[in-house]
């Protein structure tokens, strides 16, 4: 059988329409991206539970309680740049590493310019403030500034595709003398699903690349900066996992003339001044949560950075290929026709492996996006196994159907129970009964051919009821011929009797089958031979149609002791089947018969019920 012929074929069909779909999601449709991220992130979130942000980091944070302890003192949001100017004069005196607003200062306070200008004066000689911009929409580069005259107050950097024309639309922080800005933007980069995942390290604009402030951040600190676009935050600890230091509780202290907080608390650390009021709305969806606060996406972004364990991901071929071995594994599998169960049970074992393996990846900031793989192996396997069921189950029908013309059908629920069937042919000890009319043209001369064909046909009927209540098999209709067999397809050690038995019983069966005749019909009359021995049984014939039958010189000789009978006895068995009754009938010898085709006699014997003469 070649590998695309029978069912084979439907399963490499099969087989290339799962690689098609599997291709078709990979690389086009991702519909189950969706799915995959939310798994991912779930793992993402559970390792990042056990994991310690860098201690040198810390956030003060204008949380809810600053915002109303700071009434008395600043006012309602924003506070006078006054207020950030006396923080920033408390920090500077514990040289921290840097200093870094997440407060944007777009606008200046044209009502308190005094303001601005204490802001201004806090941040003379410092060179480690760092201050966040925006990058406006690319529709609106055209009101923009051109890119080479801000380049030199922003940062912005000059690639070999730079357009001097170019134009970039940014909101700098117009209320800090120009001299100050060390800038970078803090826009919010999201995936299609919503879900803040990465952090753009630098933007494109006409060939000048826009610093991030983490990158300006790092790249001033003299942080290794990864060469690419963006990074895959590696994030730690849950939704308020850094330091926190409330703004208030900082700045009151910083007025006290004893103060309550080391005087070091800062020294060396990357001081991060933002906030996580619900009322000001710098709350982001990420991995993390859904509500986590933007200031500590800066935090992280700045972490991975100085820390370089940033995530990283496999090759774009990656996932495909193990997709396309994963499939592969399977059809060989089924295409071997190895049990589903066979099959699912490892598959399973598989996927928890694999879903252990990618929250340890995680763990050592690899991210695998592996999830759509698995979901498209276990589709796989799950239209493979419905194509194996179906395919079984057409099997089996197919086996009743067919058995069911040969067998008793609970012997066919017992092959089935078993196993199924042996399709090609194998060695079998069975015993073969041939059993032919006699007085058949007498019985044919008085009667219409529709009457001969209704009293063959009742004959018969009553005829395989005996072999299939003695457990026979009934092979086929030789003209008026029944031939049976016994010892397959299912095992059966008492073979060599129950065929005998069986021929017993059709006597008797055929005596009352000819009292129903009647006298004129009293020619009417069996012979019945049978022999015990070796046979191939199987499915033979051809590829169009198959019977199951048994064939060898076993069944030959049952044929020739079945015309053997005429004049001698209704009923011979070889001397084989005889011994192998053993004490379960009586046997009358009628001596030894020339056979054709064998050299020497075949003793034969006739059975009754009693003992033996």
């Amino acid at each position: 059988m070649t590998l695309l012929s029978g069912k084979n074929a439907a399963k490499c069909l099969l087989f290339m329409a799962a690689l098609c779909v599997a291709a078709g999601e990979l690389f086009m449709v991702r519909a189950l991206v969706p799915l995959e991220n939310r798994v991912l992130d779930f793992l993402v979130r559970h390792q990042a539970s056990t994991l310690v942000p860098d201690p040198d980091i810390v956030i003060i944070d204008i949380d809810d309680a600053s915002l109303q302890s700071m009434k008395d003192v600043a006012g309602s949001w924003p506070w006078p740049r006054s207020v950030h100017a006396e923080l920033l004069d408390g920090l500077r005196a514990q040289q921290p590493r840097a200093i870094v607003f997440d407060i944007t200062f777009t606008e200046k306070d044209v009502y308190r310019p005094d303001s601005d200008a204490q802001f201004n004066a806090a941040l003379a000689g410092n060179t480690n403030i760092y201050f966040p911009i925006m990058r406006l929409p690319e529709g609106r580069d055209v009101h923009g500034p051109l890119a080479a005259e801000v380049a030199p107050w922003l940062g912005l950097v000059k690639t070999s595709r730079a357009d001097p024309a170019a134009r970039v639309a940014i909101q700098p922080p117009l209320a800090v003398d120009e001299q100050y800005w060390r800038t970078g933007s803090i826009n919010f980069s999201k995936d299609d699903d919503g879900i803040g995942r990465r952090y753009n390290l630098y933007t494109d604009a006409g060939g000048w690349l826009i610093p991030s402030l983490p990158g300006r951040v790092a790249s001033g600190l003299g942080f290794s900066m990864p060469g690419t676009a963006d990074v895959l935050l590696s994030w730690r600890g849950g939704a308020r996992t850094f330091q926190h230091i409330p703004y208030a509780s900082l700045y009151h202290d910083f007025g006290r003339e004893k103060r309550q907080r080391p005087a070091d608390e800062f020294k060396g650390k990357i001081v991060i001044i933002g906030s996580d009021a619900t009322g000001l709305n710098d709350l982001r969806a990420t991995p993390i949560s859904s509500l986590y606060p933007g200031v500590q996406i800066l935090a992280t972004a700045i972490d991975n950075l100085k820390n370089q364990r940033t995530m990283r991901t496999p090759p774009p071929w990656a996932v495909p290929l193990a997709t396309l071995l994963a499939m592969a594994l399977l059809f060989r599998a089924f295409i071997r026709g190895t049990n589903v169960l066979q099959i699912g049970v490892p598959l399973a074992a598989c996927s928890v492996l694999l879903v252990g393996g990618l929250w340890w990846g995680i763990g050592q900031r690899v991210l695998v996006p592996g999830i759509a793989a698995l979901i498209l192996a276990w589709l796989y396997y799950v239209a493979g196994a419905l194509q194996a069921y179906l395919a079984e189950r057409k099997s089996r029908q197919e086996a009743v159907q067919m058995f069911s013309r040969f067998v008793n059908p609970t012997v066919v629920q017992l092959l089935l129970t078993a196993g199924g069937l042996a399709r090609s042919g194998e060695a079998r000890q069975v015993s073969v009964l041939f059993s032919d009319i006699r007085g058949f043209t007498t019985l044919s001369e008085n009667r219409t051919p529709q009457e001969v064909v209704g009293l063959l046909n009742r004959y018969f009927t009553l005829q395989v009821e005996v072999v299939f209540r003695h457990g026979g098999t009934m092979d086929k209709f030789i003209g008026d011929c029944i031939m049976a067999f016994w010892g397959a397809p299912l095992d059966d050690p008492r073979h060599a009797e129950n065929a005998v038995r069986a021929a017993l019983e059709m006597a008797d069966v055929l005596q009352q089958f000819k009292r129903e005749l009647g006298e004129e019909d009293a020619d009417f009359d069996v012979g019945i031979g049978i022999h015990s021995g070796p046979a191939v049984v199987g499915l033979i014939g051809s590829e169009q149609r198959k019977e199951y039958t048994a064939i060898g010189d076993t069944v030959n000789l049952a044929s020739r002791i079945e015309g053997l009978t005429k004049g001698v006895s209704r009923i011979l068995v070889s001397e084989e089947t005889m011994h192998q009754c053993g004490a379960a009938f009586g046997f009358t010898p009628y001596g030894s018969f020339e056979v054709k085709g064998r050299e020497q006699g075949v003793r034969l014997f006739g059975p009754h019920k009693g003992e033996s003469q």
